[in-house]
């Protein structure tokens, strides 16, 4: 009976040190060939680069293939990372790379983004006629509508929740450069909103 409950509170720490191991205790072990490491890290951000890289890419098949790389090369470079950013915007910032080379190959980014604007906006999907009184869908539907740059601007805002710092850090621009997007990303999202019936969007 003793021996039971030393293996359930040793699980028990287990589960406890998991839960409170930072993000950059897990690159060090990952980096010295943690496989638990890897393991932990990977269930603990997963799904965000996963919806990340799907907003960016818009193919479910395509974004899975690229969580495995992007968790691939983290433990292939986790000695390399240096702290200067939060493991979380480390990671985006892999997956940006990655989802933007895979848009390059598919060719999607020969189209200069005036052109993008220029498209004229497809019918309405099954999913978004359904679900036309919720206004999450409207949002949804809405924030697919803006150019890629301020689309990228409120995903990471306002969806991953990082700071102008952390976006600058993750698309590679000046804060200046962050915050001018995001004021008119949120100027015409509101603008797409009030046409969808939305009053205002709520930041």
């Amino acid at each position: 009976m003793q021996n039971v409950v030393a293996i359930n509170a040793k699980a028990s720490q287990g589960i406890i040190a998991a839960q409170v191991t930072s993000d950059d205790m897990l690159l060090e072990s990952i980096a010295g060939g943690s496989r638990t490491a890897m393991h932990t890290l990977y269930c603990r951000h997963n799904l965000r680069v996963y919806r990340f890289i799907l907003r960016i890419v818009r193919d479910a098949t395509t974004a899975e293939d690229l969580v495995s790389q992007v968790f691939l090369d983290v433990w292939r470079t986790a000695r390399h990372f240096q702290g200067r950013s939060q493991v979380s915007t480390w990671l985006l910032s892999i997956a940006r790379y990655k989802a933007l080379t895979a848009l390059r190959q598919r060719r999607f980014e020969d189209l200069d983004q005036e052109d993008v604007r220029e498209i004229p906006d497809q019918a309405d999907t099954p999913e978004t006629s359904l679900d036309r009184t919720d206004t999450r869908a409207i949002l949804r539907a809405c924030v697919a509508k803006l150019s890629p740059a301020h689309r990228e601007i409120i995903n990471l805002v306002y969806y991953h929740e990082k700071s102008v710092e952390e976006v600058g850090q993750i698309i590679g621009i000046p804060q200046s450069t962050v915050k001018t997007r995001m004021f008119y990303a949120r100027k015409q999202l509101a603008d797409l909103l009030k046409g969808a019936g939305v009053d205002r969007f709520a930041a």
